[in-house]
């Protein structure tokens, strides 16, 4: 078979959901004059993906099989110098793993919005925003040069800004997305840094050539000090993962990021956006495996936020939050492999977990559906028996969440922790202990939300709330006493869909992803230097034995603990954990107030950015700008000109006097002149 791709067809797949995007965006809103009614629009924007989805299989099958690649230009803007900004697709094992995931994942979220959002009144703004997501997600992950990345990793994050704020008239919807815009600018601001810094001195924006050069860069020091180049290029790179893959300190966003509608929630966390981060630092192998101190600021940052987001979750009551938490947790588990050198490995976990955290989210949503919209996990239980299609895919994604032998996340998550425990790097023995301690933590958040959900005591009808949560707006008149239900099939069919792959896909995929060359052209790793990887192949025999030998493993047993541990204390002596938050009220202050890190934002750093702004505004701009420069120019011609004005009276006399001062002056200068000069000898 053929070993090439297809420009035209390639092309298809981000355009298909543009294509849906438009046409509900204008036809079936009002800005078009609403010619589409909801079903139209449902239909042109699932159709769309679906074409994207069938097309990006076959194209995985082509590369994974076949061995096609394909890298070139489709669209060339401009040149300014010797450098060219185009447009291109880059197509090998890592862009089609993703294009699959992404299309997946954004299907089941197409299919599920027709249940979810069916009494909203924005339901075809809603599908046109999650296509234009699709859209903008697929050219960052097909590019291959770097204006391409940049264009995609911004459209991601203003889509995101409108999701997040769909519910425009919801002032904490308002005040989430534009701290999520906020705070994903000062991650962009190191991010275009860097790529301006590859531009500069590589002189190129396309993957290929900047990846040639790279040894030659890795020689250069950034002027004016005896750091390294490649180190603050990497870094400032990895700053922009930072924000749009929410690690610590630019984690903020993320959980706000939940007063969006609850598929977006899944589009954003499971997909789309936050994985960005992590594909980029992947796709830049190349140059960060040249710089073992930005592989070593990757993996300490990791790890804060693998264990210290997850305890966080653990005192989260709203339902959709303990998922998000969760997200952020496990984007550190991926952030620490990236820093391990283990890039395949952090893309195997972005997989797995898409898999199992979009189905995670969606029935977190089914739940809200069948408990009329309250999202308060401590007023739900014993929700299995009126929810059973949601409570087995629930519990399917919470064992594939805390690394269950045989199911995906044990695949990703164990290797993980492989990679850190073998890698020799300055802070992987914090970053060994916050994954080990993060899988105790990770069972235990999520199997408290699965036992107060669907077992133990129904509380549903205790709720001292009269409406339901504020998290979202109603979408109908309900009685919160009624009894929940099961939702109806647009919604439980992307839950099975989902589950499929969350308990087989790291069994099958481990072998060729981790072991074999499904990534031998698109990640480079030094075996010299970081060796991790080598002596993991040499102890790997098998999906099957490795399930076998982590039964017996440590991080299995941390993770039966830590479900032992949640079923005890929610569903025996379910006074306990009110006592514990007493006996710990510090801590638990603590981790309630999310270690204060948005009291530091908005009084201390955004205060400290507002007296700067002031004072530049004030002092450089009025006083010194506006004031002396162009103020003070002005003022000085005007005296200047009141001064020279007074000779022009106007009366011939005085000229006449003027010319001949003039004269006299002209004529005695010279001898004026030789006397001064004689003087001074």
């Amino acid at each position: 078979m053929s070993q090439t791709l297809n420009a035209s067809t390639l092309l298809a797949v981000p355009l298909a959901p543009l294509a849906g995007a438009v046409i509900a965006g204008i036809f079936g809103t009002t800005f078009g004059g609403n010619w589409i009614g909801r079903r139209l629009s449902h239909t042109f924007t699932i159709l769309g993906v679906l074409v994207a989805f069938v097309i990006s299989a076959m194209t995985l099958k082509s590369v994974a099989l076949d061995g096609a690649r394909f890298n070139a230009t489709i669209y060339e803007w401009m040149v300014v110098g010797g450098l060219k900004m185009e447009v291109g697709f880059l197509i090998d094992g890592l862009t089609a793993m993703m294009m699959c995931v992404v299309t997946f994942v954004s299907l089941m979220v197409h299919i599920y919005t027709i249940g979810y959002m069916e009494e909203d009144d924005g339901y075809n703004r809603f599908f046109a925003y999650i296509s234009l997501f699709t859209f903008s997600m697929l050219m960052l992950v097909m590019s291959n040069n770097f204006l391409q990345l940049f264009f995609g990793w911004e459209a991601v994050g203003l889509v995101s800004y409108l999701l997040i704020g769909f519910w425009f008239t919801k002032p904490s919807a308002i005040f989430a997305n534009m701290k999520a815009f906020l705070v994903n600018r000062v991650g962009d601001f190191g991010f275009i840094l860097g790529i301006g810094l590859i531009a500069a001195y590589a002189g190129t924006l396309n993957y290929a050539e900047t990846f040639a050069k790279a040894e030659e860069f890795a020689k250069l020091t950034f002027p004016g000090t005896d750091w390294m180049l490649v180190t603050v290029t990497c870094i400032c790179l990895f700053i922009g993962a930072m924000g749009k893959s929410a690690q610590f300190p630019l984690h903020v966003w993320l959980p706000d990021s939940m007063e969006g509608p609850t598929p977006i929630s899944a589009l954003i966390h499971a997909a789309t956006m936050v994985t960005a981060g992590i594909f980029m630092v992947a796709r830049m192998s190349p140059l960060f495996e040249l710089s073992d101190t930005a592989l070593s600021f990757i993996l300490v940052i990791g790890a804060i936020t693998a264990l210290f987001m997850g305890f966080l979750g653990i005192i989260q009551n709203d339902i959709k939050r303990v998922v998000a938490y969760s997200t952020l947790s496990q984007l550190g588990y991926m952030t620490v492999a990236l820093g391990a050198s283990a890039y395949s490995v952090a893309v195997f976990h972005l997989m797995t977990h898409a898999f199992f955290k979009a189905l995670l989210f969606l029935a977190a949503g089914s739940v809200i559906i069948g408990m009329h919209h309250n999202q308060d996990i401590r007023w739900m239980g014993g929700v299995r028996k009126y929810m059973p299609v949601t409570w087995i895919t629930s519990l399917l994604g919470s064992l594939a969440l805390i690394g269950t032998p045989l199911f995906a996340g044990f695949y990703s998550k164990d290797s993980i922790i492989e990679a850190v425990h073998l890698s020799k790097l300055p802070g992987a023995g914090f970053a060994y202990f916050a994954v080990m301690a993060g899988v105790f933590v990770t069972a235990f958040y999520s199997f408290r939300m699965y036992f107060l959900v669907f077992h133990g005591k129904e509380r549903y009808d205790q709720n001292p709330h009269v409406h339901h949560s504020d998290e979202e707006p109603d979408h109908g008149h309900h009685d919160d006493h009624q009894e929940p239900h099961e939702s109806p099939w647009v919604v439980t069919a992307p839950l099975v869909l989902l589950a499929f792959p969350s308990v087989v896909i790291g069994y099958l995929a481990i072998g060729p992803m981790l072991y074999g060359d499904f990534f031998k052209d698109s990640i480079f790793v030094n075996l010299e230097r970081h060796p991790g990887l080598e002596e993991m192949a040499k102890e790997f025999h098998g999906a099957a034995a490795m399930a076998l030998h982590g039964l017996t493993s440590p991080v299995f047993w941390l993770a039966a603990a830590g479900v032992a541990l949640a079923y005890y204390l929610y569903m025996v002596n379910t006074a306990l954990p009110a006592k514990i938050a007493g006996a710990l009220k510090p801590v638990y202050k603590l981790l309630d107030n999310k270690y204060y890190m948005d009291w530091i934002n908005e009084n201390v750093v955004a205060r400290a950015a507002r007296g700067l702004g002031l004072g530049l505004w004030k002092g450089g701009d009025q006083a010194v700008i506006d004031g002396a420069v162009v103020n003070g120019s002005a003022r000085l011609v005007g005296v200047f000109a009141g001064v020279v004005r007074r000779f022009q009276s106007g009366y011939l006399y005085n000229y006449a006097l003027a010319m001949i001062v003039g004269v006299f002056v002209l004529m005695t200068g010279f001898v004026w002149r030789d006397q001064l000069l004689a003087l001074i000898r």
